[in-house]
């Protein structure tokens, strides 16, 4: 059986990253469809924490994995390390006995419970009494039955997770009503501005980052950029004497960075470095998934039979979300980058021969299934080996951000 793993961030009030929500689905086209709930949440924590390490996956930060109430009374969580993992129990209108019994045992041992998509009700209160963390849908609640229901459940310390926020109007008004938590993608968004100019400290990038992804930037000029920038020659040399490179001995001067690695892996190192720095005032979660999306796009390339490059595709992933990044629309940040018609055409229009390779990404990282599956077979790409190159994009960008 294949399955997909993918994760989305949660943060805390302040925009900072708390944990990773884990999902899954079996690859479609290629699993039987008896497969139970039981196997596939079993193969998710095989893969997660046996096969492919979870630090790999969520670095220092704690998943959210669903649990079926059959893996939860045959006490299966309690495998795996309570300091990785946040329980998320399915919402049980009328939990019985065993169920109550096996949650008891996991908070006295002390795992982080929570129950999923909650819904009030009196014959669930024995098993809210248990959990740390209730998870509310936004989408599918009004302001007035989330107050009642906190009110019903004032005498519990329980901390509040908003799930499904896209807007950063929503994360603002789930922050007023005392949500402690937000899941969605409204940090991919940019925020609504009365300004409709770049700022200053972020125009001086901009013209920068311009130049650097010039058709004319010569590999003289990509040094003297480097190396009259402190930051910027510290990071390079971070990067490439890191373990991602295995080298020998250890790389000391940007010119022999820049010998070793060659003048586009050098233009794509500097732009992700001035990418980062216009995100500075942002989730560092934003940085973490352009990049994300850069080398996912880029390794979709190569299992492409297709001609297309893959380095255009890089910076089609890379860019895909810049106008979250400096909180301009995406027409008016192209304007500023000369990136070619193709990248455009996907980013401002949401068409063109690249709009498959985007949609593919977009639809893996935010579990939509279906859709990453038709834009696989558009392309004609193997969606088997999608969840390996995602794990490849992940590490990338773990070496970047």
């Amino acid at each position: 059986m294949n399955v997909h793993i993918t994760r989305q961030p949660v943060f805390d009030i302040h925009k900072n990253l708390f944990a990773y929500q884990l999902l899954y689905n079996k690859t479609v086209a290629c699993s039987p469809p008896d497969q139970s709930n039981d196997r596939i949440t079993a193969r998710l924590l095989s893969t997660s924490f046996l096969t492919e390490d979870i630090e790999k996956i969520t670095g220092s930060k704690p998943c959210f994995i669903n649990f079926t109430t059959n893996l939860l009374v045959k006490e299966i969580a309690q495998a795996f390390p309570k300091q990785k993992m946040i329980i998320d129990i399915p919402n049980i209108s009328s939990p019985d006995p065993e169920v109550l019994a096996a949650c008891y045992s996991l908070s006295q041992n002390g795992y982080i419970l929570a129950i999923d998509d909650f819904v009030h009700s009196e014959e669930a209160l024995p098993l809210v009494a248990l959990v740390n963390i209730i998870k509310i849908n936004w989408q599918r609640s009004t302001p007035e039955q989330i107050q009642q229901m906190r009110q019903q459940l004032a005498g519990l310390h329980l901390k509040y997770l908003a799930q499904n926020i896209e807007e950063h109007q929503e994360f603002e008004q789930a922050g007023r009503l005392g949500f402690n938590y937000f899941q969605g993608y409204f940090f991919a968004r940019p925020e609504p501005l009365q300004l409709t100019e770049v700022a200053p400290s972020k125009a001086n990038l901009l013209r920068l980052l311009a130049e650097v992804n010039s058709p004319n930037i010569t590999t003289s000029r990509l040094e003297e950029i480097i190396a009259t920038d402190v930051v910027l020659t510290f990071k390079l040399l971070r990067y490439i004497n890191s373990a991602f490179f295995y080298l020998l001995k250890e790389v000391e001067s940007v010119r022999q960075a820049i010998t070793y690695l060659g003048e586009e892996k050098i233009q794509r190192f500097v732009t992700l470095v001035l990418i980062s720095e216009l995100a500075e005032s942002k989730p560092r979660e934003l940085m973490r998934l352009s990049i994300v999306r850069a080398r996912f796009c880029e390794l979709i390339a190569g299992q492409c039979p297709q001609d297309v490059s893959a380095s255009e595709l890089f910076l089609l992933g890379l860019f895909s979300l810049i106008d979250a990044i400096v909180d301009i629309p995406m027409v008016q940040a192209m304007e500023k980058l000369p990136l070619s018609g193709a990248i455009k055409d996907v980013l401002i229009l949401g068409q063109g021969a690249y709009q498959p390779f985007l949609e593919i990404v977009a639809a893996y990282e935010r579990g939509n299934w279906q859709r990453c599956l038709a834009a696989g077979k558009e392309l004609e790409v193997d969606c088997t080996k999608l969840p390996r190159l995602y794990l490849e994009a992940i590490q990338f960008a773990g070496t970047i951000v």
